[in-house]
């Protein structure tokens, strides 16, 4: 126990100070682009940032064979090269250079979203899932406070003669740079996986990792196309960065406050029924944000589809760290996250042009559809006698 405590410490820390980054660098990369662009443009700076993640997992994925915290430290410190870049940008007006400082801060981001597979192998078979949990819960201390600093960091910015949108940006070169220490401290051992990553098509053969893919890539595109309009959709009826933080607050809450209880119910239940629920929560999610106009129904609103995203992707995440050979577990972790993240760039990118054109109720509308299709397909998926246990056994010995 004395001897995980010291790296599980340094891989928490790290995820909590780097998603405190993303959450302010996110939102407000999508307000400047707006207001510069236009708002079927605002989506472009975050969906750089989802592609630098989803280009990160790869590329760190690479570098966890031989060293996760090396592969974590570099992120990170990437991460903290880009938020110094976007700052500039912003003071310059500069939404190139902006979209640059997003995709470097998305290296950052894929090396806080492989912490969880790292804290999973650090514990044996029947604790992963709450170890995949509580590194995701220890996010929510960035993820919740991060948007609560909106409107401070950007007056701080303002005080010292400074254009109030690179205040988030400056906040996250230090959290990201914290970060990078922090992660010295990780966990540095090989993962186990030599050779030449598996073909994709191999990977579309794996049940665990088809079932897990699946479920993981429909909660981060619906939670990213939702998320992703709900500021920009605020800041044109007229909500200033506080009231814009605290929705997002809300939304980031649901996403990580509840993560322990998810990873207990993983190991308990097994991955399949988490993430049934969680694909029902999504679809729940948006429709009632269809609808909801005021304040305290979006809130509501986006933190079930936070919690919804939470259920796919703690259960999705223990199926791969649980029910995949140790060989091949390292590459398929990482080609899934690449998967989830760069068809999310599509969705942030997608989201802004749709609440240009359509609105927002049509953006939540067609979100939830996509929830209750994907929800039909993964309860057919496996009958329903199969016991989670056996499910791994049976993808071990493909």
């Amino acid at each position: 126990m004395e001897r995980r405590s010291r790296p599980m410490a340094a891989l928490c820390s790290g995820v909590a100070l780097m998603n405190a980054s993303m959450a302010v660098a996110s939102a407000t990369a999508t307000l400047v682009a707006a207001d510069r662009l236009g708002a079927a443009w605002g989506g472009v700076p975050s969906a750089a940032g989802v592609v630098g993640t989803g280009a990160g997992a790869l590329a760190l994925t690479r570098l966890v064979r031989t060293s996760r915290r090396r592969a974590f430290v570099l992120g990170y410190a990437a991460a903290a090269a880009g938020a110094c870049l976007a700052a500039l940008a912003v003071a310059n007006g500069d939404v190139a250079g902006l979209c640059l400082g997003m995709l470097l801060l998305g290296l950052g981001n894929a090396a806080a979203q492989l912490s969880r597979y790292a804290a999973a192998d650090l514990h044996p078979a029947g604790r992963r899932g709450f170890a995949i949990g509580l590194v995701v819960w220890c996010a929510a201390a960035g993820a919740v406070g991060g948007p609560l600093l909106l409107d401070p960091s950007g007056a701080a910015a303002a005080a010292a003669g400074l254009p109030a949108f690179t205040g988030p940006f400056l906040l996250a070169v230090l959290t990201c740079a914290v970060a990078a220490g922090a992660a010295t401290g990780g966990p540095g051992g090989r993962a186990g996986a030599q050779g030449s990553p598996p073909p994709l098509r191999r990977l579309a053969r794996t049940p665990a990792a088809r079932s897990a893919l699946t479920a993981m890539v429909t909660a981060q595109v619906v939670m990213v196309a939702v998320m992703t309009a709900a500021p920009l959709d605020m800041h044109m009826h007229g909500h200033g960065l506080g009231a814009v933080g605290a929705t997002l607050s809300a939304h980031t809450l649901g996403m990580f406050a509840l993560s322990p209880l998810t990873g207990r119910m993983t190991d308990r239940y097994g991955a399949h029924p988490v993430i049934l629920a969680g694909l029902a929560v999504l679809a729940l999610s948006t429709a009632v944000a269809a609808v909801a106009t005021a304040s305290p129904g979006r809130a509501a609103a986006l933190f079930l589809l936070g919690y919804g995203w939470n259920l796919c992707f703690v259960g999705g995440s223990a199926r791969l760290a649980r029910d995949l050979p140790e060989a091949e577990r390292p590459h398929v972790e990482g080609a899934v996250d690449a998967a989830v993240w760069t068809v999310a760039a599509a969705a942030s990118l997608l989201s802004t042009a749709v609440l240009s054109a359509g609105g927002y109720a049509v953006l939540a509308w067609a979100s939830c559809a996509g929830a209750l299709a994907v929800t039909a397909g993964q309860a057919r998926r496996r009958a329903p006698g199969t016991r989670p246990e056996q499910a791994g056994q049976e993808t071990g010995r493909r």
